[in-house]
């Protein structure tokens, strides 16, 4: 799903490497600076993912997001020098897999290390390597087992602070308890009801809360690999409008094509509620919120036709 950019790129980071002396800091000459560079260094290949490790490390973990910006579209995202360091300094990397994010694979490449840590996401919890949807973050068990796994890497990595961990995934868990209630309500309250959307970003919700998606697969995987739907599937998702067939449009906020637009315009007109929904975590938001806030948005949507553009 990316764009083939790789050749030009990683000869650029390797370079940068290089000139960074392969990104591994030197040994502190002072006791703050010590105290630093003891944390573990981690890497979240989406912001999702880094705000994982962010939860559980605390503050025995530094943590960089590689894809952090919720105005840009993810599938056209480029890493850079910068990305490469911080994977090369990276005692532990966290990634989608699943091919959403198959540049994090180029960038371990280019800076071999036999002792970092690598969490495929996808791999780790079992989804064949064909699943058709990668947003698997929408399911409401992937980041309590994830949880569980980034918890166990960082005892391996700091073994001193191994029951901290344990306890902090614990809580992780545990305060996903309000998403797993709302998602709940949603589906008392509106299984079955129908629901259109450009791509299957925010399906898995979608599916837990017994909505029927009713778009066309081919239209959601030509949106999401960044080509046109063929014209019989516009058709399709146009008749899902104006025949009333669904009753909320959720759509990527990072990905507004002109066929979004489209879409858009004729939801407002035929007086169907939207929802934006997004690949990456908003910012100043947890992973807990975000995923309340888009499930309670829906749930706003059948309830009270209230739309929601942005999450702020």
């Amino acid at each position: 799903m990316k764009r083939p950019w790789w050749n030009t790129a990683i000869a650029a980071m390797s370079a940068a490497l290089v000139l960074t002396g392969c990104g591994i800091a030197k040994p502190a000459s002072n006791g703050s600076a010590a105290a630093a560079q003891a944390k573990i260094r981690a890497v979240g290949a989406e912001s999702e993912y880094a705000d994982l490790i962010r939860q559980i490390g605390g503050p025995y973990v530094s943590v960089t997001a590689i894809m952090s910006n919720p105005a840009v579209d993810p599938h056209e995202y480029e890493a850079n020098p910068k990305d490469a360091i911080a994977v090369a300094e990276a005692n532990l990397v966290v990634q989608n897999g699943l091919g959403y994010d198959e540049f994090m694979n180029k960038l371990e490449q280019a800076s071999p290390n036999p002792k970092r840590l690598v969490i495929d996401a996808g791999e780790a919890l079992g989804y064949q390597a064909d699943t058709v949807n990668p947003h698997i973050w929408y399911q409401l068990n992937t980041m309590p087992r994830l949880a569980k796994i980034v918890a166990a890497d960082l005892g391996k990595l700091d073994p001193s602070h191994a029951a901290y961990f344990q306890a902090r995934a614990r809580a992780f868990i545990q305060s996903l308890k309000p998403w797993d209630e709302a998602v709940a309500r949603l589906k008392a309250a509106y299984h079955g009801r129908g629901a259109a959307v450009t791509e299957p970003v925010s399906d898995y919700l979608l599916q837990e809360a017994g909505l029927t998606i009713k778009t066309p697969w081919a239209f959601q995987a030509a949106i999401m690999n960044g080509t046109d739907p063929s014209p019989q599937d516009v058709a399709l998702q146009t008749q899902l409008f104006t025949h009333h067939e669904v009753s909320v449009f959720c759509y990527n906020k990072q990905v507004v094509t002109n066929v979004t637009k489209t879409f858009l315009h004729l939801a407002e007109r035929e007086h169907i509620p939207t929802v934006a929904v997004y690949e990456t975590e908003p910012t100043g938001l947890t992973y807990q919120r975000w995923m309340l806030e888009e499930t309670n948005a829906i749930y706003n949507a059948l309830a009270h036709g209230t739309s929601l553009e942005a999450i702020s």
